[in-house]
Formats: C-alpha cells, structure tokens, sequence
C-alpha cells in the first residue's frame, strides 16, 4: 500500500458521537473528507443533519442517528441502526461530552449526572459498538489535556472567567487510563483505542487577557483553531497508525511541554 493510501478512510464507516460543537465539526468534516461513511450519533438530531446535510452538498456520505449518552438502551439502538444502514463498523469516535458543571460549589447531583453521561456512557457507548467493530477497527476517545495535568489559574488572571470544574477533569484523566483498559481488552481482537488531548480552543467570547495568557503557556503561542484536531483523528482512523494502541497524545500546541 502506498503510505498515502494508508491515510484514507473510504470504505470504512465511522460514528462520531456528537459533532455539532466545536471540536465535533471539525472531526465529523475531517472524517467525512477522509472518504468514510460517517455517522454522527447525539441527542439533538436536527443539529447533527445541519452539519450532515452541509457535508452532504459537497458530496461526502453523511448522516445522523439519535442516540442518548446517558441511556444504555438508546445507545444500543443507535448502534443497531448504524449496522442496519451501514452494514458494518470500522470506527468509533467518542467525543460528545456532557459540561455539567461550573463551579466547584455546584451541587453534587450535577457531578452524578455527569458521571452518568461523560463516564458510565462513554463506557456503555465504546462496549456497545466495540463490540462490533469489523477487524482492524480504531476507537478515538477525545480527552483533554485537563485529564493530564492540574488547572492553571494564571490563564484567568484579568477576567471573570475561572476553570474550577471538578466532574471535567475527573472524567477527563478518567479516560487516560480506560483508553489503556480498552487497548488491553480489544487488542487480541484486531480493535486499537487510543486518546487524543486537546488544548483550549479559541473562540469569540474569549477575553484577549485570556486568550494571551493562556497563548504565552503554549510552545506554539496561539490557541487551538477549527482544523488542528483532523489530521491526528484521521491518522488514528486510519491504517497509517495500526501498530499504535494505548496512546494518549497531546494536540496542544506544546501547553503540556512546559
């Protein structure tokens, strides 16, 4: 195989959960781009067929299936439906996230709930479609680099922003080590699971004292942008990386380097 060829996904189907936020768009265009059959799976359909129908008018095979995070039924069902259409499954990327909390001071039963969906449903969600995934398969869980390291609170100084949620980096370096777990129990089965951590991701109701703050503790010097995530997801999609399993890889402009 040519090493090019081994960077492209045509004939594979993938299911990202989520991709209507701002890390999903850019994973759901890069997959579809990369010649998969991509299926997005999330509670809101009507915002997942917006970005399906956009991809759709540029001739890419894109689609969306209901699918709740927290509900181990629903996640089963969506599953089977991907197989109905789709026939077959040759990846997972799990990035639908559920930021249930602001605060440290936030009420406990906000913590439980996002357990119930950021970590007992990524659990139910990778076991249901690990469980059919066609040999040679890939899982991509979207971590962050708050599961790897503790909170800088010098990125908030001169806002009114803070960064203290405890349930986010509690599922986050959660999934540091089930990403391992997975490697461990799919790798006999052909099926590699890997991380990918992402940096703080620009927008437009950044504060410029944030955005600088926290630019001046990356190696790059910017935040992240709408297309660092594809090349990375695409590459542990694809067969390019088949003899990687068990990595969790930072994609943060060097934040964690320092």
């Amino acid at each position: 195989m040519n090493v090019l060829d081994s960077f492209s996904l045509k004939g594979k189907t993938v299911v990202v959960t989520g991709g209507a936020g701002l890390y999903g768009r850019q994973i759901v265009e890069a997959v579809a781009e990369a010649g998969a059959r991509t299926v997005m799976a999330s509670r809101n359909v009507a915002k997942l067929e917006e970005v399906a129908a956009a991809l759709r008018d540029r001739g890419f095979d894109a689609s969306a299936v209901a699918m709740d995070q927290g509900d181990e039924s629903s996640v089963r069902a969506a599953r089977d439906q991907v197989l109905e259409r789709c026939g077959s499954l040759h990846g997972l990327v799990n990035n639908a996230v559920a930021r249930t909390m602001k605060s440290f001071d936030d009420d406990a039963d906000r913590f439980q709930e996002s357990m119930r969906v950021n970590a007992t449903g990524l659990f139910t969600v990778t076991r249901a479609f690990g469980e059919v995934m066609a040999a040679g398969g890939s899982i991509v869980n979207i971590g962050s680099i708050m599961g790897l390291i503790g909170l800088e609170p010098l990125n908030y100084r001169g806002t009114s922003m803070s960064g203290w949620a405890p349930d986010y980096f509690f599922h986050k370096g959660g999934m540091v080590n089930f990403t391992r777990f997975c490697a461990s129990y799919y790798g006999p089965k052909g099926t590699r699971c890997n991380c990918v951590h992402p940096g703080g991701f620009q927008t437009p109701d950044h504060p410029e004292a944030f955005v600088r703050n926290y630019s001046e503790r990356t190696c790059l010097g910017r935040m992240a942008n709408a297309t660092d995530l594809k090349g990375v997801v695409v590459f542990l999609l694809a067969d390019a990386s088949r003899y990687i399993t068990g990595a969790n890889i930072p994609v943060d402009g060097g934040y964690t380097a320092k």
